[in-house]
This record gives structure tokens, sequence and C-alpha cells, in this order.
């Protein structure tokens, strides 16, 4: 009889073997200019390898200028992006960890302001821009901007950017690629029948309006190399009658596990401004469950994920393969290390603060950063 993961089960997808099963769920933090990591995501994600994540996801990295949720997003559009995300991924990898960059299109979510911000559509005088694109000419809602529908010539464009900043995500040495088609975002929104009102061969039927995430996902897997994972994040509902939901959801894994995805991030809702979601600890484990069950694709679990308890029994019960933190990991960077305090599990400190560790626990050799 197979023995139930745990939060410090080794996890192998495709080629690569994380050392736990905790990962740093993609959290935009809006400290870019033009796209260039800083020395903030240097310390933000590095501390993250320190506190003893298996993997560590970038956030929404942007495939084009235009395809950025805000002026100050991270992006992967050109190779001069690929050196300062180099070396982030040399700092995670030093500490044993997987680094992966989460590649992603805004659609009519675009051009907006930082959350600390006013909400507005940011305007080109301010470094905003009009060119904001989604399937159908239909708003978030009122206080964003009207979408243009993307013409043929326009989804090969978006098709080839993914593509390329894929290349560009291999070059910059990370493990793992993850496609966001999630939150209201670009592909989400090809996906629900709320916002995609095609009448082409990309809207209308399950068929149609999954093609352009499958046509996304076969280029990213054209050249991404074959031993290393590939992901995609979904919302499982829109939270909405008439919308996505969890019935089309178990299909589309069906599909991306034969075209070869590896692991689906299953979350929830971002495409509906009025969905009511009954949000609550683990309200979205049971999507990543039923996933699981009836496609057979590994899944990430996340939302409201804060205890180790709760993370150790979605893993223990089978409700998904990882499971992915974001608040709670701006509370504490070193929540794996205090986890398997708290499960008793033996995990690595580094050495360097292996002083302050509990007895018994391995420690994580010095490391050796690229010159």
């Amino acid at each position: 009889m197979d023995v139930p993961a745990h939060l410090f089960s080794p996890l192998t997808l495709a080629g690569i073997t994380l050392p736990n099963r905790i990962a740093v769920s993609p959290m935009c933090e809006y400290s870019c200019e033009d796209g260039f990591a800083t020395d903030w995501h240097l310390v933000h994600l590095g501390s993250r390898a320190v506190g003893g994540a298996g993997l560590i996801l970038t956030e929404a990295t942007a495939i084009s200028p235009e395809g950025r949720i805000s002026p100050l997003d991270l992006g992967l559009w050109k190779d001069e992006h690929i050196a300062p995300l180099a070396r982030v991924v040399d700092l995670l990898h030093a500490h044993g960890a997987r680094a992966g960059v989460q590649l992603a299109h805004a659609g009519r979510k675009a051009s907006m302001s930082p959350p600390w911000e006013h909400h507005r559509v940011v305007p080109p005088a301010e470094g905003g821009w009009t060119d904001i694109v989604a399937p159908s000419a239909i708003p978030f809602a009122d206080d964003f901007a009207t979408p243009h529908a993307l013409d043929p010539e326009g989804i090969t464009r978006i098709k080839a950017a993914f593509r390329d900043a894929a290349v560009r995500a291999h070059r910059a040495g990370f493990d793992v690629v993850e496609i966001h088609a999630a939150h209201g975002y670009l592909l989400h929104e090809f996906l629900s029948p709320i916002s995609n009102h095609r009448t082409d061969e990309y809207g209308g039927s399950f068929e149609n309006r999954t093609r352009l995430l499958l046509e996304v996902v076969d280029a990213v897997r054209s050249v991404w190399p074959a031993h290393l994972p590939l992901l995609v994040r979904i919302s499982a509902t829109d939270w909405t009658p008439g919308g996505w939901d969890l019935n089309q959801s178990v299909d589309l894994a069906r599909l991306l596990k034969a075209h070869g995805v590896h692991l689906l991030d299953v979350s929830s809702g971002g495409n509906v401004a009025t969905a009511q979601i009954p949000v609550g600890p683990g309200y979205q484990t049971a999507f990543a469950e039923r996933i699981r069950r009836e496609s057979g694709l590994a899944t990430g679990a996340v939302g409201m994920i804060t205890s180790p308890a709760q993370a150790d029994h979605i893993l223990r019960s089978g409700q998904a393969d990882l499971v992915l933190l974001a608040r709670e990991f701006l509370r504490d960077p070193y929540w794996p290390l205090h986890a398997a305090q708290e499960l008793h599990q033996t995990t690595t400190w580094p050495v360097q603060y292996l002083r302050a560790a509990p007895r018994g626990s391995e420690p994580r050799q010095p490391i050796e950063l690229k010159k």
C-alpha cells in the first residue's frame, strides 16, 4: 500500500524533484520598471528559499508590455530581462529551492494602478497603454478600460509571445514554467462564456473556448525541455451561473494532461467583479481534489492555507500533490522551517542559522553564488 504523501515528502514532476511539497504562490509585487527584476525580487524570493520552500514561483511575468497588469509588473518579453532574473534563480538554487516563472497576459485587466493607489486605469501619460485586448470587447467592470477584441493576427502574436518568453525562461535557468490561465486574465477570459462572446473558432463551444489555452500550451511545450515541468494555473469556477465551472475544469484538466502539462494549480474566481465567493480556510481545496481524482492530473491547492497541520492534511488525504501559500509567506518567510518543527519532521536549515534550529535539524551547506 502506498504511503500517503506529507508536507515534507519530495515530489517529482517530469525530470525535476522538489525537496518538499511547499510552494510559494505567485504574488504581484509591483516593484519593476520596464519589466526588470530588481533587488526587491532578489530579497523577496530569496528569503523564501532561505526559509525552506521547495518551489518558488515568480509573480505574474508579462509576455508583452501590454500584457502587464500594471506598469510596475515583472516582464520577460525581451532578452534584456534574462540577466536580472537569472540572478534571482541562482540565489534560489543556492538554497536548494526549485525556481518557477509564471508567464501571463493580463488581457482586459491590464494597465491598472497598483493596489495601494487609488483604483484606476493608468493613462499613457503615466506609463499606461491603450492597447488593451481580450477575446471580446467587454470590460471587466465600469472602472476598467473597454478592451479591443483580438483579431487572428493578434492571437498568433499572443501564442508566439508565450513561446518566446518560455525560451527566455529556460535561458534564465528556471526549472518550472507555469502558464497563467486564471483570475480573469487573458487565457481565463477565453475559457469563460461570460467574457468570451466570439463567434469564430475561439468562441462558443467548450472546444473553441479552450483552443487558445491548448495552443499556448503546445507553443510553450515546443520550446520548453521535456524534462522540465510545465504547470497551468486555472480558476476552477467563476462562482457565477453561466460561467466557467468545475465540470469544465475537470474536462480541461484531461486535455491539459494529454498536451504535456504536469500539474494543475487550482485557484478560482477573478473573472466576474460581482461574484460572491465564500472565502474561508481551504475553500478551494475541494476543486483540486475532484480535478485530481477525475482527471488523473496532479494538482496544487491554494487559498487561505495557513497552518502546517492544515497543509499536511491536504496532502495526506489526497486532495492535492502540492500546496501553494501566498499571504502566509508574506507573514512568515520561514514558514517551512517552523512547519517542520510543528509537524516533527526533519528539514535542512542554512548553516548560518543552524544555531537557532531545533535539535536534530540537518545543515544546508553554505551557498556558492555564481560570479
